[in-house]
């Protein structure tokens, strides 16, 4: 699914889900769209592969925010609210199950339109990248309005709202709505971080810098990688991340930058090393307007799937803001569970606080836990 995610008290959440813990409690809302997820057999290529895999939810639910809603509520015991747009037929409430079954709140998704969107992926293997074909024309949260949501009652009593830059792609109304719902969440006292998440396969670069940069005078929390700053806003960073160059220093100006214009209190970037489709150095970088702040590296080899590893970075990051006294120690939180999310098949990161934070302190043996 692409959507949005509100937080009303953060304490943890998902890429695409937050949950409430004991000491603090959060509800976390989502805008977006659901998936079907159609994945080919690991280590087939699409164009001769015979049977395929077709799943919603923990399966493959594709929907950044839920992802991040489903991680939130599950892990870290924060309330999560989603709000999407599903048919009304049998499929949609299937994804609806699914959603709750996660403990996610599906009280704010609209129910209408014809189909739910498709994503067909390949998973890659050492030199063969991995490889996605959207389908998602037509679908029911890219023809939803703003008068399918009441963003008031939606917003009313939230903290947090996450949003991914993949809703704004889907179509022009996915966009509109999505608008709607950074203005209303404002005027509520809201919260609001955004995942770039720029998808060529969607948009052009040109387009989205249009839609993307005015809506950034909402947006409190920036999260991307190098080519998301560079194709939804206009920054390039001064790394080649294909040639391995990620240090902290090519990346400085362009957060300084990007945190004038747009008057951002934190901006993150995910360094992802690609050696292979299967072999990944991840680290990530950190500003809040004073202090850099770099994470330790971790060498992940070999990635199980990395499908769901930039929304569990969101979730871990999110939560991390929320109830870590630094900003180090939220984004080290964040890498350590994203970091994970690599070594787990399907879409969502099924981790416990405790298991993050074992990684985050060192423990990255494997050892069988008895």
């Amino acid at each position: 699914m692409e959507c949005l995610s509100v937080g009303r008290h953060w304490c943890v959440g998902e890429s695409d889900s937050f949950v409430s813990g004991s000491h603090t409690c959060a509800d976390v809302e989502g805008v977006g769209n659901v998936v079907n997820l159609n994945s080919r057999r690991s280590g087939c290529e699409s164009g001769c592969c015979c049977c395929c895999v077709v799943g919603c939810a923990d399966v493959e639910l594709r929907e950044r925010t839920f992802e991040l809603d489903s991680f939130v509520n599950r892990t870290v015991n924060e309330e999560s609210v989603f709000v999407s747009k599903l048919p009304k037929h049998e499929i949609g409430q299937i994804a609806v199950n699914a959603l709750r079954r996660y403990g996610v709140n599906t009280d704010f998704i609209a129910r209408g339109g014809e189909r739910i969107g498709l994503y067909y992926a390949e998973t890659g293997a050492s030199m063969r990248p991995s490889k996605v074909i959207y389908d998602r024309a037509n679908s029911a949260i890219a023809e939803a309005k703003p008068e399918d949501f009441d963003f008031d009652a939606i917003f009313e009593g939230a903290d947090w709202f996450h949003w991914s830059g993949i809703t704004p792609a889907i179509s022009d109304a996915s966009a509109e709505c999505l608008k709607q719902a950074c203005i209303c969440a404002k005027k509520h006292g809201v919260t609001i971080s955004c995942d770039l998440n720029f998808r060529k396969k969607l948009w052009t670069s040109e387009k989205a810098i249009s839609i993307m940069r005015p809506l950034m005078q909402y947006v409190d929390v920036c999260i991307g990688n190098e080519e998301d700053a560079e194709l939804c806003l206009g920054f390039k960073p001064d790394a080649d991340v294909e040639a391995g160059v990620t240090d902290a220093a090519g990346y400085e100006g362009i957060f300084k930058a990007m945190a004038q214009e747009f008057g951002f209190k934190y901006v993150v970037s995910t360094l992802r090393e690609s050696f292979s489709a299967t072999h990944n150095g991840w680290k990530a970088l950190i500003y809040d307007g004073k202090e850099f702040y770099q994470s330790k590296r971790y060498d992940i080899n070999p990635i199980i799937d990395r499908v769901g590893g930039g929304d569990s970075f969101s979730g871990g990051l999110i939560h991390g803001l929320l109830t870590k006294p630094t900003q180090g120690e939220a984004l080290e939180f964040a890498v350590a569970a994203s970091a994970l999310k690599h070594t787990i098949p399907g879409d969502f990161n099924h981790v416990s606080i405790a298991e993050v934070e074992a990684l985050a302190g060192g423990s990255a043996n494997g050892r069988v836990q008895r």
